[in-house]
């Protein structure tokens, strides 16, 4: 018994040393490195790999609040300018009391309705007579230049001519006797139109067109210009040189446009 050796474990010199059992090998939230624990070496990695806070620009709810106000604004001014319009729109007519002028055809004559024996053309030379009324007692009327009046038959334009230019006063009536000339290129077509037209039913209708720029004058205050167009439907008995025109209906109708 006294030859039996006893064998005692010799300890592993390059063997690390045992980590004590209460410490955590890797402590928590945190990986293992070689180069040692990165939550102590790097203390600001963890914030800057974690998390950052949400920061909201208030830049865009400044420019919608400033399109918002100039929105508002500018509406406000538009509806204060409306407002303003129509109160003075309101006073003039108040105080002016504002009418359309009336026109109407009261005569014709035909001084010319010959067919050319040449090329077959028709020339026609009327002369119209126009009544223009003005029924406001402080309202003027100025007629300017550039005017220009048609009288058709159907869609044949016979002839052509203008307006004078004048003033019409407050509560006045002006007759004009307007010259009027045109040619008709086939004027044998025309001529067997009209005399059908007489036979079926005993009168011609004619229509005249007229397109003219006036300047209206509200007491000592001209107006800027404007455009008015008259259209009249008349009946006549026939259409013949030299001969009475009598005519059997006539009426007009008046649009302005500024």
């Amino acid at each position: 018994m006294a030859d039996q050796q006893k064998i005692h474990p010799v300890p592993d010199v390059e063997a690390p040393p045992e980590a004590s059992p209460s410490a955590p090998l890797v402590p928590p939230a945190t990986s293992k490195s070689d180069t040692g624990n990165p939550v102590e070496q790097h203390p600001l990695n963890s914030q800057s790999h974690g998390p950052s806070p949400v920061k909201h620009s208030t830049a865009p709810k400044k420019r919608r609040s400033c399109c918002c106000r100039c929105m508002c604004w500018t509406l406000s001014l538009l509806l204060l300018l409306i407002v303003i319009l129509g109160i003075i729109v309101g006073i003039l007519y108040l105080v002016f009391r504002p009418k359309l002028p009336k026109y109407s055809i009261d005569g014709l004559r035909v001084t010319q309705f010959d067919l050319s024996s040449v090329n077959s053309s028709l020339s026609a030379s009327f002369d119209v007579n126009i009544t223009a009324r003005n029924p406001n007692k402080r309202i003027g009327i100025y007629y300017d230049g550039g005017s220009h009046i048609t009288v058709w038959y159907n869609e044949t334009q016979l002839c052509e001519g203008a307006l004078p230019k004048f003033y019409q006063g407050h509560k006045n009536t002006t007759v004009l006797v307007l010259p009027m000339t045109g040619q008709v290129q086939n004027g044998t077509v025309l001529l067997t139109a009209l005399q059908q037209q007489q036979q079926m039913t005993g009168n011609i209708p004619l229509r005249l067109r007229a397109k003219q720029t006036v300047r209206v004058k509200l007491g000592s205050l001209k107006l800027m210009k404007m455009k008015f167009r008259i259209r009249c439907r008349l009946v006549v008995n026939a259409l013949s040189a030299n001969n009475a025109i009598r005519i059997s209906s006539s009426s007009c109708s008046f649009r302005l446009r500024l």
